[in-house]
Protein backbone atom coordinates (compact mmCIF):
# COMPACT_ATOMS: atom_id res chain seq x y z
CA UNK A 1 0.00 0.00 0.00
CA UNK A 2 1.68 3.36 -0.99
CA UNK A 3 1.48 6.54 1.49
CA UNK A 4 -0.91 8.28 -0.57
CA UNK A 5 -3.44 5.04 -0.23
CA UNK A 6 -2.70 4.89 3.89
CA UNK A 7 -3.22 9.03 4.23
CA UNK A 8 -6.84 8.46 2.05
CA UNK A 9 -7.62 5.36 3.78
CA UNK A 10 -6.72 6.86 7.46
CA UNK A 11 -7.72 10.09 7.34
CA UNK A 12 -11.58 10.10 5.94
CA UNK A 13 -14.00 11.48 8.21
CA UNK A 14 -16.96 8.88 8.60
CA UNK A 15 -20.77 9.22 7.85
CA UNK A 16 -23.38 10.07 10.04
CA UNK A 17 -24.16 6.42 10.29
CA UNK A 18 -20.80 4.91 11.19
CA UNK A 19 -20.25 8.01 13.34
CA UNK A 20 -23.61 7.46 15.93
CA UNK A 21 -23.08 3.36 15.31
CA UNK A 22 -19.80 3.72 16.78
CA UNK A 23 -21.13 5.89 19.57
CA UNK A 24 -23.46 3.60 20.30
CA UNK A 25 -20.65 0.90 20.66
CA UNK A 26 -18.68 3.22 22.96
CA UNK A 27 -21.50 4.17 25.27
CA UNK A 28 -22.23 0.42 25.55
CA UNK A 29 -18.78 -0.36 26.74
CA UNK A 30 -19.09 2.08 29.59
CA UNK A 31 -17.65 4.93 28.05
CA UNK A 32 -18.89 8.54 27.75
CA UNK A 33 -18.70 10.39 24.98
CA UNK A 34 -19.42 13.80 24.00
CA UNK A 35 -19.78 14.75 19.95
CA UNK A 36 -18.39 17.96 19.00
CA UNK A 37 -18.27 20.44 16.01
CA UNK A 38 -14.71 21.97 15.84
CA UNK A 39 -11.74 22.29 17.89
CA UNK A 40 -12.74 25.14 19.86
CA UNK A 41 -15.50 23.05 21.11
CA UNK A 42 -13.25 19.91 21.86
CA UNK A 43 -11.19 22.70 24.24
CA UNK A 44 -14.21 24.06 26.31
CA UNK A 45 -15.85 20.41 26.52
CA UNK A 46 -12.93 19.37 28.13
CA UNK A 47 -12.42 21.90 30.17
CA UNK A 48 -15.54 21.84 31.66
CA UNK A 49 -15.18 18.59 33.00
CA UNK A 50 -12.34 19.15 34.98
CA UNK A 51 -12.35 21.38 38.35
CA UNK A 52 -10.46 23.88 39.53
CA UNK A 53 -7.38 23.04 41.16
CA UNK A 54 -7.82 19.79 39.77
CA UNK A 55 -4.15 17.71 38.92
CA UNK A 56 -4.06 16.99 35.37
CA UNK A 57 -1.66 15.33 33.15
CA UNK A 58 -1.63 16.37 29.68
CA UNK A 59 0.17 12.80 27.89
CA UNK A 60 1.74 13.49 24.65
CA UNK A 61 -0.71 14.30 21.62
CA UNK A 62 -0.48 16.91 18.62
CA UNK A 63 -4.23 16.52 19.14
CA UNK A 64 -4.32 18.22 22.69
CA UNK A 65 -1.47 20.73 21.23
CA UNK A 66 -4.06 21.63 17.90
CA UNK A 67 -7.13 22.02 20.52
CA UNK A 68 -5.13 24.16 22.76
CA UNK A 69 -5.71 22.17 26.03
CA UNK A 70 -2.26 21.24 26.20
CA UNK A 71 -1.63 25.24 26.69
CA UNK A 72 -5.18 25.67 28.68
CA UNK A 73 -3.40 23.40 31.16
CA UNK A 74 0.17 23.80 31.44
CA UNK A 75 0.50 27.76 31.09
CA UNK A 76 -1.26 29.06 34.11
CA UNK A 77 -4.78 28.30 33.88
CA UNK A 78 -6.07 27.43 37.25
CA UNK A 79 -5.31 23.72 37.25
CA UNK A 80 -2.62 22.23 38.90
CA UNK A 81 -0.30 20.85 36.01
CA UNK A 82 1.39 17.21 36.45
CA UNK A 83 3.15 18.06 34.06
CA UNK A 84 4.92 20.92 34.87
CA UNK A 85 5.67 19.24 38.54
CA UNK A 86 7.20 16.41 36.41
CA UNK A 87 9.31 18.62 34.18
CA UNK A 88 10.49 20.16 37.51
CA UNK A 89 12.08 17.41 38.04
CA UNK A 90 15.70 15.38 37.19
CA UNK A 91 14.95 12.61 34.81
CA UNK A 92 18.55 10.94 35.73
CA UNK A 93 17.84 10.89 39.52
CA UNK A 94 14.16 11.21 40.43
CA UNK A 95 12.49 9.17 37.97
CA UNK A 96 10.11 7.25 39.79
CA UNK A 97 8.79 10.19 41.10
CA UNK A 98 8.09 11.45 37.73
CA UNK A 99 6.25 8.90 36.96
CA UNK A 100 4.12 8.76 40.22
CA UNK A 101 3.38 12.11 39.70
CA UNK A 102 2.20 11.47 35.71
CA UNK A 103 0.92 7.99 36.36
CA UNK A 104 -1.46 8.92 38.83
CA UNK A 105 -3.58 12.63 38.33
CA UNK A 106 -6.95 13.22 39.14
CA UNK A 107 -7.74 13.96 35.33
CA UNK A 108 -5.28 12.34 32.34
CA UNK A 109 -5.46 13.94 28.87
CA UNK A 110 -4.59 12.40 25.57
CA UNK A 111 -5.82 11.03 22.93
CA UNK A 112 -5.65 7.54 20.85
CA UNK A 113 -4.98 5.93 17.40
CA UNK A 114 -8.35 4.42 16.70
CA UNK A 115 -11.81 3.70 17.67
CA UNK A 116 -13.20 0.67 16.24
CA UNK A 117 -16.99 0.33 15.19
CA UNK A 118 -17.55 -1.69 18.49
CA UNK A 119 -16.06 0.54 20.36
CA UNK A 120 -12.45 -0.61 21.20
CA UNK A 121 -9.71 2.06 21.89
CA UNK A 122 -6.58 1.87 20.86
CA UNK A 123 -3.14 3.98 21.85
CA UNK A 124 -0.10 2.79 20.68
CA UNK A 125 3.36 4.15 22.33
CA UNK A 126 7.10 3.88 22.35
CA UNK A 127 7.64 4.49 26.06
CA UNK A 128 4.38 3.15 27.43
CA UNK A 129 3.90 6.30 29.53
CA UNK A 130 1.43 7.75 29.51
CA UNK A 131 -0.62 3.91 29.67
CA UNK A 132 -0.47 3.54 33.00
CA UNK A 133 -2.27 6.19 33.86
CA UNK A 134 -5.32 5.48 31.21
CA UNK A 135 -5.29 1.87 32.44
CA UNK A 136 -6.00 2.24 36.27
CA UNK A 137 -3.47 5.05 37.90
CA UNK A 138 -5.92 8.17 36.60
CA UNK A 139 -9.02 8.91 38.79
CA UNK A 140 -10.08 10.17 35.05
CA UNK A 141 -9.22 10.19 31.88
CA UNK A 142 -10.67 12.22 28.84
CA UNK A 143 -9.58 11.15 25.61
CA UNK A 144 -10.01 14.24 22.81
CA UNK A 145 -10.18 12.28 19.04
CA UNK A 146 -10.65 13.35 15.94
CA UNK A 147 -13.17 11.71 13.55
CA UNK A 148 -11.37 9.94 11.21
CA UNK A 149 -9.67 7.87 13.81
CA UNK A 150 -12.70 5.79 13.58
CA UNK A 151 -12.35 2.45 11.46
CA UNK A 152 -14.47 -1.06 11.34
CA UNK A 153 -12.14 -3.68 12.31
CA UNK A 154 -9.60 -4.09 14.83
CA UNK A 155 -7.39 -4.93 12.25
CA UNK A 156 -7.77 -1.93 10.61
CA UNK A 157 -6.72 -0.47 13.61
CA UNK A 158 -3.63 -1.91 13.95
CA UNK A 159 -3.35 -0.99 9.94
CA UNK A 160 -3.50 2.83 10.61
CA UNK A 161 -1.36 2.56 13.92
CA UNK A 162 1.42 0.68 11.66
CA UNK A 163 0.93 2.39 8.19
CA UNK A 164 -0.51 6.23 9.46
CA UNK A 165 -0.04 7.35 12.58
CA UNK A 166 3.39 5.98 13.02
CA UNK A 167 4.55 7.24 9.88
CA UNK A 168 3.86 10.76 10.88
CA UNK A 169 4.75 10.20 14.79
CA UNK A 170 8.08 9.29 13.31
CA UNK A 171 8.49 12.55 11.04
CA UNK A 172 7.70 14.35 14.50
CA UNK A 173 10.05 12.29 16.86
CA UNK A 174 12.98 13.32 14.98
CA UNK A 175 12.23 16.92 14.93
CA UNK A 176 11.61 16.94 18.78
CA UNK A 177 13.90 14.59 20.19
CA UNK A 178 16.35 13.78 17.65
CA UNK A 179 15.38 9.98 17.09
CA UNK A 180 13.08 7.82 15.52
CA UNK A 181 9.73 6.52 16.96
CA UNK A 182 8.33 2.70 17.39
CA UNK A 183 5.45 0.91 18.15
CA UNK A 184 6.25 -0.69 21.24
CA UNK A 185 3.56 -0.84 23.22
CA UNK A 186 -0.35 -0.68 22.23
CA UNK A 187 -3.03 -0.72 24.83
CA UNK A 188 -6.69 -1.74 23.65
CA UNK A 189 -9.24 -0.90 26.23
CA UNK A 190 -12.44 -2.64 25.37
CA UNK A 191 -14.82 -1.68 28.05
CA UNK A 192 -14.22 0.73 30.97
CA UNK A 193 -16.08 1.19 34.36
CA UNK A 194 -19.04 3.56 34.20
CA UNK A 195 -18.01 7.37 34.30
CA UNK A 196 -14.20 6.92 34.45
CA UNK A 197 -13.48 7.69 30.82
CA UNK A 198 -14.91 10.13 28.64
CA UNK A 199 -14.50 10.24 24.77
CA UNK A 200 -14.80 14.10 23.38
CA UNK A 201 -15.21 13.15 19.56
CA UNK A 202 -14.66 15.85 16.95
CA UNK A 203 -16.13 15.99 13.35
CA UNK A 204 -12.86 17.00 12.23
CA UNK A 205 -9.56 15.54 10.87
CA UNK A 206 -7.34 16.68 13.82
CA UNK A 207 -4.16 14.44 15.00
CA UNK A 208 -3.29 11.34 13.51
Amino acid sequence: MTTIDASERFTTLPDDAALAATVTALEGNGFTVEVVDDLDAARRATLARIPDGSSVMTNTSVTLKETGIEDAINAGGPYDSARNRMNALDYQTQLQEMKAIAGQPDYALGSVHAVTHDGALLIASASGSQLASYAWGAAHVVFVVGAQKIVPTLQDAHDRIHQHSLVLEDVRAQAAYGQHSSVNKIMEIRREFPGRVHIVLIRQVVGY
